[in-house]
C-alpha cells in the first residue's frame, strides 16, 4: 500500500513539475518572440549613422530628386512630382482622427494645406522622419483666437521599431494610426529620404 501511494505520488508531481516547466517554456519563447523586437538593441535604429550621412551631406541625390509632394488624404496615398509630372505613388497611414484638417494638439488629425518640408531627422523610434512646417502663422492665430494649442511636430515618418523588417506593412498601411504624423513604409522612407531636400513643398488635402 505505501509503495503505491508514494508511486502515485511520485507520478502526480512529476506530472505536474513537467506541466509548470512546459508553460515556463511557453512563457519564455512567447516573451522572447513576441517582446524582442521592442527590447533587443540590435533592432534600433541607427542613429548615429543617419546622423553621419546628414552631417555628411549624403542625404540627397540630385539624380533621384523630386520637387513637390501632394498627400490626398482621402486617397491616403502620397504622390511624389518631378518638373510636373508624377514620379512615384506612396501610399500612407494618417491620424488616427483623419477627417478634416488639424485644429488642435491631441485630435489625431493630419493638417490640411500648403507646407514644406523644413528638417530632416534620424528617428530611434520611427527610422527616419521629414518634418512638416505646422504650425505656420495662421495656424497658430487661428488656434489662438480659439485658446487652443494648435500642436506641433508633425511629420513624415517611417515604421515604428517593431516594424522594422517590414513585415507588417500590410497590416500598419490597412490602419490610420498616428497622433497626426503621414506614415510610410521603411522601404518607400529610404527613397524618399534621399530625393528631397529641405524647402520642398508638400500639400496636404
Amino acid at each position: 500500500m505505501y509503495l503505491s501511494l508514494f508511486l502515485h505520488s511520485f507520478c502526480y508531481n512529476h506530472t505536474m513539475y513537467m506541466f509548470y516547466k512546459f508553460c515556463f517554456s511557453l512563457f519564455i519563447l512567447f516573451f522572447f518572440t513576441a517582446c524582442s523586437p521592442l527590447m533587443t538593441s540590435s533592432d534600433r535604429y541607427n542613429v548615429e549613422a543617419c546622423r553621419t550621412e546628414l552631417f555628411d551631406a549624403k542625404d540627397y541625390d540630385p539624380d533621384e530628386g523630386i520637387d513637390y509632394i501632394l498627400v490626398v488624404k482621402k486617397e491616403r496615398k502620397m504622390y511624389l512630382y518631378k518638373n510636373g509630372e508624377v514620379q512615384y505613388t506612396v501610399p500612407v497611414s494618417l491620424g488616427k482622427n483623419p477627417v478634416g484638417a488639424k485644429q488642435k494638439k491631441g485630435d489625431n488629425k493630419t493638417p490640411e494645406g500648403e507646407f514644406f518640408i523644413h528638417r530632416k531627422l534620424c528617428s530611434a523610434k520611427y527610422y527616419r522622419s521629414l518634418c512638416i512646417s505646422y504650425p505656420r502663422p495662421e495656424d497658430k492665430k487661428r488656434a489662438k483666437r480659439r485658446g487652443l494649442d494648435p500642436g506641433k511636430d508633425i511629420t513624415i515618418h517611417a515604421q515604428p521599431v517593431w516594424n522594422a523588417d517590414g513585415k507588417a506593412d500590410a497590416y500598419t498601411l490597412s490602419k490610420d494610426w498616428t497622433e497626426g504624423c503621414i506614415a510610410i513604409t521603411n522601404s518607400a522612407m529610404k527613397q524618399l529620404w534621399h530625393a528631397v531636400h529641405e524647402g520642398v513643398p508638400i500639400t496636404i488635402r
